[in-house]
Protein backbone atom coordinates (compact mmCIF):
# COMPACT_ATOMS: atom_id res chain seq x y z
CA UNK A 1 0.00 0.00 0.00
CA UNK A 2 2.92 2.09 1.24
CA UNK A 3 4.47 2.24 -2.26
CA UNK A 4 1.26 2.34 -4.12
CA UNK A 5 0.89 6.15 -1.98
CA UNK A 6 4.35 6.62 -3.43
CA UNK A 7 3.93 5.93 -7.03
CA UNK A 8 0.51 7.90 -6.84
CA UNK A 9 2.10 10.88 -5.18
CA UNK A 10 4.64 10.84 -7.84
CA UNK A 11 2.47 10.72 -10.68
CA UNK A 12 0.67 13.34 -9.18
CA UNK A 13 3.78 15.28 -9.00
CA UNK A 14 4.82 14.90 -12.85
CA UNK A 15 0.75 15.55 -13.83
CA UNK A 16 1.68 19.13 -12.19
CA UNK A 17 5.29 19.55 -13.37
CA UNK A 18 3.54 19.07 -16.73
CA UNK A 19 1.22 21.17 -16.46
CA UNK A 20 3.63 24.38 -15.15
CA UNK A 21 5.98 23.52 -17.66
CA UNK A 22 7.14 27.10 -19.61
CA UNK A 23 7.50 27.69 -23.01
CA UNK A 24 9.18 30.69 -24.32
CA UNK A 25 7.07 33.86 -26.40
CA UNK A 26 8.23 33.39 -29.92
CA UNK A 27 9.57 37.05 -30.38
CA UNK A 28 12.61 36.00 -28.56
CA UNK A 29 13.73 32.95 -30.91
CA UNK A 30 16.89 34.28 -31.70
CA UNK A 31 18.71 32.49 -34.56
CA UNK A 32 22.58 31.03 -33.47
CA UNK A 33 25.18 32.51 -35.02
CA UNK A 34 23.44 35.91 -35.55
CA UNK A 35 24.50 39.00 -34.09
CA UNK A 36 22.01 40.76 -31.60
CA UNK A 37 22.43 43.85 -29.38
CA UNK A 38 21.25 44.17 -25.67
CA UNK A 39 18.50 46.20 -25.03
CA UNK A 40 18.04 46.55 -20.99
CA UNK A 41 20.46 49.20 -19.77
CA UNK A 42 22.55 46.80 -17.84
CA UNK A 43 22.35 42.79 -18.62
CA UNK A 44 24.13 40.59 -16.54
CA UNK A 45 26.43 38.10 -17.84
CA UNK A 46 26.59 34.80 -16.55
CA UNK A 47 28.36 31.92 -15.60
CA UNK A 48 25.49 28.85 -16.27
CA UNK A 49 22.31 29.68 -17.65
CA UNK A 50 20.43 30.53 -14.31
CA UNK A 51 19.24 33.71 -12.50
CA UNK A 52 21.40 32.46 -9.49
CA UNK A 53 24.95 31.30 -11.56
CA UNK A 54 28.10 33.51 -11.05
CA UNK A 55 27.37 37.28 -12.34
CA UNK A 56 31.09 37.25 -15.08
CA UNK A 57 30.40 40.99 -16.28
CA UNK A 58 27.25 43.17 -17.32
CA UNK A 59 26.74 44.92 -20.68
CA UNK A 60 24.90 48.14 -21.27
CA UNK A 61 22.06 49.01 -24.06
CA UNK A 62 23.21 49.02 -27.48
CA UNK A 63 26.00 46.54 -26.81
CA UNK A 64 26.45 43.49 -30.06
CA UNK A 65 26.90 40.36 -28.88
CA UNK A 66 26.63 37.44 -30.66
CA UNK A 67 24.34 34.16 -30.27
CA UNK A 68 26.04 31.39 -30.08
CA UNK A 69 23.70 28.60 -28.44
CA UNK A 70 20.40 28.60 -27.59
CA UNK A 71 20.24 26.71 -23.93
CA UNK A 72 16.93 24.51 -22.94
CA UNK A 73 16.71 26.35 -19.54
CA UNK A 74 13.55 28.92 -20.10
CA UNK A 75 13.02 31.55 -17.74
CA UNK A 76 9.65 33.55 -17.23
CA UNK A 77 9.68 37.27 -15.85
CA UNK A 78 6.00 38.48 -15.47
CA UNK A 79 4.41 37.76 -18.98
CA UNK A 80 7.78 37.52 -20.69
CA UNK A 81 9.12 34.01 -21.23
CA UNK A 82 12.80 33.56 -22.93
CA UNK A 83 15.18 30.99 -23.05
CA UNK A 84 18.88 31.58 -22.40
CA UNK A 85 21.28 31.85 -24.87
CA UNK A 86 25.30 31.22 -25.30
CA UNK A 87 26.75 34.81 -26.52
CA UNK A 88 30.18 36.00 -27.15
CA UNK A 89 31.14 39.65 -27.10
CA UNK A 90 33.77 42.27 -27.58
CA UNK A 91 35.26 44.14 -25.15
CA UNK A 92 37.98 46.70 -26.50
CA UNK A 93 40.39 43.66 -27.51
CA UNK A 94 39.16 40.79 -25.26
CA UNK A 95 36.73 38.58 -26.56
CA UNK A 96 34.26 36.79 -23.68
CA UNK A 97 31.46 34.41 -23.28
CA UNK A 98 28.49 33.72 -21.09
CA UNK A 99 25.09 33.52 -20.60
CA UNK A 100 22.36 36.06 -20.79
CA UNK A 101 18.32 35.75 -20.97
CA UNK A 102 16.84 36.49 -23.82
CA UNK A 103 14.09 38.56 -22.73
CA UNK A 104 16.92 41.28 -21.66
CA UNK A 105 17.76 41.89 -25.49
CA UNK A 106 16.14 43.67 -28.44
CA UNK A 107 13.54 42.07 -30.35
CA UNK A 108 14.49 44.50 -33.53
CA UNK A 109 17.06 47.11 -33.85
CA UNK A 110 17.81 49.49 -36.74
CA UNK A 111 20.62 51.94 -37.76
CA UNK A 112 19.56 55.25 -39.83
CA UNK A 113 21.74 58.80 -39.87
CA UNK A 114 23.81 57.93 -37.06
CA UNK A 115 20.84 56.99 -34.88
CA UNK A 116 20.82 53.20 -33.46
CA UNK A 117 16.83 52.65 -32.92
CA UNK A 118 16.52 49.21 -30.31
CA UNK A 119 12.96 47.55 -30.02
CA UNK A 120 12.45 45.96 -26.58
CA UNK A 121 10.14 44.66 -24.34
CA UNK A 122 11.14 46.18 -20.85
CA UNK A 123 8.84 44.96 -17.83
CA UNK A 124 5.37 43.71 -16.94
CA UNK A 125 2.52 45.76 -15.20
CA UNK A 126 -0.88 45.45 -13.85
CA UNK A 127 -3.55 47.38 -15.47
CA UNK A 128 -7.03 47.91 -13.97
CA UNK A 129 -9.79 47.36 -16.32
CA UNK A 130 -12.54 49.94 -15.12
CA UNK A 131 -15.22 48.53 -17.00
CA UNK A 132 -15.21 45.09 -15.36
CA UNK A 133 -13.42 46.41 -11.99
CA UNK A 134 -10.28 43.74 -12.37
CA UNK A 135 -6.74 43.84 -13.05
CA UNK A 136 -5.03 42.37 -16.17
CA UNK A 137 -1.08 41.89 -17.17
CA UNK A 138 0.14 43.73 -19.28
CA UNK A 139 3.75 43.82 -20.93
CA UNK A 140 4.85 47.27 -21.58
CA UNK A 141 7.29 47.63 -24.60
CA UNK A 142 9.49 50.45 -26.23
CA UNK A 143 11.56 52.31 -28.26
CA UNK A 144 15.55 53.64 -27.83
CA UNK A 145 16.90 56.31 -29.64
CA UNK A 146 20.72 55.52 -29.52
CA UNK A 147 23.87 57.94 -30.46
CA UNK A 148 27.54 57.32 -29.95
CA UNK A 149 25.93 54.81 -26.86
CA UNK A 150 24.21 57.20 -25.16
CA UNK A 151 20.44 57.41 -24.83
CA UNK A 152 18.75 60.43 -26.04
CA UNK A 153 15.09 59.41 -25.97
CA UNK A 154 13.42 56.35 -24.97
CA UNK A 155 8.89 55.72 -25.44
CA UNK A 156 7.19 53.05 -23.64
CA UNK A 157 4.06 51.56 -25.07
CA UNK A 158 1.79 48.41 -23.75
CA UNK A 159 1.93 45.49 -26.21
CA UNK A 160 -0.26 42.63 -24.45
CA UNK A 161 -0.11 39.80 -22.50
CA UNK A 162 2.19 36.98 -23.42
CA UNK A 163 -0.23 35.43 -25.63
CA UNK A 164 0.31 38.24 -28.05
CA UNK A 165 4.48 38.04 -28.42
CA UNK A 166 4.71 35.00 -30.93
CA UNK A 167 6.03 37.30 -33.97
CA UNK A 168 7.67 40.80 -34.03
CA UNK A 169 8.01 43.50 -36.50
CA UNK A 170 10.44 46.66 -36.71
CA UNK A 171 11.00 48.55 -39.73
CA UNK A 172 12.08 52.47 -40.59
CA UNK A 173 9.82 53.70 -42.62
CA UNK A 174 10.05 56.91 -44.44
CA UNK A 175 8.55 60.55 -43.04
CA UNK A 176 4.92 59.68 -44.56
CA UNK A 177 5.45 63.00 -46.05
CA UNK A 178 4.98 64.79 -42.44
CA UNK A 179 6.05 68.30 -42.04
CA UNK A 180 9.19 68.21 -39.85
CA UNK A 181 9.45 64.44 -39.95
CA UNK A 182 12.66 62.75 -40.33
CA UNK A 183 11.46 59.04 -40.69
CA UNK A 184 8.87 56.73 -38.99
CA UNK A 185 9.22 53.81 -36.90
CA UNK A 186 6.86 50.77 -36.46
CA UNK A 187 7.25 48.43 -33.92
CA UNK A 188 4.17 45.63 -33.98
CA UNK A 189 3.51 42.15 -32.07
CA UNK A 190 1.16 39.73 -32.50
CA UNK A 191 0.22 36.02 -31.84
CA UNK A 192 -0.74 32.99 -33.74
CA UNK A 193 -4.05 32.03 -32.08
CA UNK A 194 -7.52 33.30 -32.65
CA UNK A 195 -8.97 36.04 -30.61
CA UNK A 196 -5.67 37.25 -29.53
CA UNK A 197 -4.80 40.91 -30.28
CA UNK A 198 -2.22 42.38 -32.17
CA UNK A 199 -0.44 44.91 -31.59
CA UNK A 200 1.37 48.02 -33.95
CA UNK A 201 2.87 51.32 -32.48
CA UNK A 202 3.70 54.25 -35.17
CA UNK A 203 6.22 56.69 -34.01
CA UNK A 204 7.54 59.38 -36.08
CA UNK A 205 11.12 61.16 -35.16
CA UNK A 206 12.29 64.70 -35.31
CA UNK A 207 15.18 66.74 -33.66
CA UNK A 208 16.49 64.04 -31.88
CA UNK A 209 12.56 63.15 -30.06
CA UNK A 210 10.52 60.46 -30.66
CA UNK A 211 6.60 60.97 -30.84
CA UNK A 212 4.04 57.81 -30.62
CA UNK A 213 0.64 57.76 -32.56
CA UNK A 214 -2.34 56.62 -31.52
CA UNK A 215 -1.60 52.49 -31.01
CA UNK A 216 -3.33 50.00 -33.64
CA UNK A 217 -4.82 47.18 -32.34
CA UNK A 218 -6.33 44.62 -34.79
CA UNK A 219 -8.56 40.85 -33.60
CA UNK A 220 -10.13 38.46 -35.21
CA UNK A 221 -11.83 35.18 -34.13
CA UNK A 222 -12.34 32.44 -36.85
CA UNK A 223 -14.55 34.38 -39.25
CA UNK A 224 -16.85 35.13 -36.58
CA UNK A 225 -15.73 38.86 -35.47
CA UNK A 226 -12.84 40.79 -36.73
CA UNK A 227 -11.49 44.44 -35.28
CA UNK A 228 -8.89 46.36 -37.91
CA UNK A 229 -7.47 49.81 -37.48
CA UNK A 230 -4.85 51.41 -39.66
CA UNK A 231 -3.69 54.37 -41.00
CA UNK A 232 -3.50 56.10 -44.28
CA UNK A 233 -0.52 58.79 -44.28
CA UNK A 234 -0.40 61.75 -46.85
CA UNK A 235 1.94 59.86 -49.07
CA UNK A 236 -0.63 57.01 -49.54
CA UNK A 237 -3.82 56.51 -51.94
CA UNK A 238 -6.37 59.01 -50.10
CA UNK A 239 -3.96 60.95 -47.86
CA UNK A 240 -4.28 64.42 -47.02
CA UNK A 241 -1.27 66.41 -46.58
CA UNK A 242 0.20 66.66 -43.19
CA UNK A 243 -2.82 64.62 -42.25
CA UNK A 244 -2.87 60.80 -40.75
CA UNK A 245 -6.80 58.88 -40.38
CA UNK A 246 -7.01 56.26 -38.72
CA UNK A 247 -9.61 53.92 -40.44
CA UNK A 248 -11.41 51.37 -37.94
CA UNK A 249 -13.57 48.33 -39.65
CA UNK A 250 -15.22 45.45 -37.67
CA UNK A 251 -16.99 42.48 -38.62
CA UNK A 252 -19.89 40.50 -36.74
CA UNK A 253 -21.31 37.59 -38.01
CA UNK A 254 -24.90 36.45 -36.53
CA UNK A 255 -24.80 33.33 -35.00
CA UNK A 256 -28.29 32.56 -36.24
CA UNK A 257 -28.25 33.98 -39.14
CA UNK A 258 -24.54 33.66 -40.47
CA UNK A 259 -25.33 37.42 -42.18
CA UNK A 260 -22.00 39.71 -41.69
CA UNK A 261 -22.55 43.32 -39.63
CA UNK A 262 -19.77 45.39 -41.57
CA UNK A 263 -19.27 48.71 -39.53
CA UNK A 264 -16.68 51.53 -40.55
CA UNK A 265 -15.50 54.47 -38.88
CA UNK A 266 -12.21 57.12 -39.22
CA UNK A 267 -11.02 60.22 -37.16
CA UNK A 268 -8.54 62.77 -38.79
CA UNK A 269 -4.99 63.82 -37.29
CA UNK A 270 -3.63 67.37 -38.01
CA UNK A 271 0.25 67.89 -37.84
CA UNK A 272 1.59 70.76 -37.14
CA UNK A 273 5.16 70.40 -37.69
CA UNK A 274 5.41 69.41 -33.88
CA UNK A 275 2.52 67.48 -32.69
CA UNK A 276 -0.74 65.95 -33.97
CA UNK A 277 -4.35 66.87 -32.54
CA UNK A 278 -7.67 65.56 -33.63
CA UNK A 279 -9.38 67.69 -36.76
Amino acid sequence: MKSLFTVLFLFMVQVFSAQEETYANGIFGFEENKPQKIFTDWTRIRREPNVNAEVLDSLQSNQQILILKKEDAVLKLGERSSNWFKISYQKGDRTSEGYVWGGNLSVGYRNKNGFDFLFGLSKTVDRKDKKFKDTYRQNVASIKVIENNTLVDEVFFDTGSGESLNFAVFSIESGHQLQNVELTLKAAVSGEACGIAAYTQYLVFRNKKLIALPQLMNVADAGIFYHSENFVFPNDKGGLPNTFILKTEEMEQNEDTGKEKVSRSSKAYLWDGNYYKMK
